[in-house]
């Protein structure tokens, strides 16, 4: 069985860098109660195992995990819809083996 990862740049498709510059932060703070039932970090401090920021080459990221669909379908479509609506750049990252 394997997942899909996907990686939201904080950069327009036109080349603009995203604004505010807390986005990322933010957007992966509204999803932070989207999580394994198995996993017990309170999502008032943590942020989900399926929607994570990340910096890569300068540039604010989010990665987000398919699996995120099991928990609730609305809450992948809103993140990768978050993309699009603000015409970020969006890019399958990878395919990922679980256990």
């Amino acid at each position: 069985m394997t997942t899909k990862q996907y990686l939201i740049h904080g950069v327009t498709i036109h080349g603009k860098t995203f604004r505010p510059s807390d986005w990322a932060d933010r957007l992966c703070g509204v999803m932070s109660r989207f999580r394994p039932s198995t996993d017990h970090n309170d999502p008032k401090y943590t942020y989900s195992p399926y929607v994570c920021p990340e910096m890569i080459a300068n540039i604010k990221c989010v990665v987000v995990d398919e699996r995120l669909r099991d928990i609730d379908p609305r809450a992948l479509d809103f993140v990768l819809n978050f993309a699009k609506d603000n015409e970020l750049v969006l890019t399958e990252m990878c395919e990922i083996p679980i256990k």
